[in-house]
């Protein structure tokens, strides 16, 4: 298990584990960070971490994404 941000460019992971505070927790949640569906680096922009996940693409800060793990 490693954090998203470890996961290069187009590269694609499972997410098995989002860590945080519950309100981060159910914040990701919303966005469609699931545990068990599918997330796919698209690129890493001006410390931001572009993926896709569930058809969207959605740009998060690399704090947020060191507490998704795939």
């Amino acid at each position: 298990m490693m954090p998203l941000t470890v996961l290069g460019d187009g590269n694609e992971g499972i997410i098995k584990k989002i860590g945080g505070k519950p309100e981060v927790k159910k914040h990701l949640e919303n966005l469609g960070f699931i545990v068990g569906d599918s997330v796919i680096v698209i690129t890493e922009q001006n410390g931001n971490i572009i993926v896709k996940v569930k058809e969207s693409r959605i740009a998060i800060s690399k704090e947020m994404a060191m507490k998704i793990y795939v």
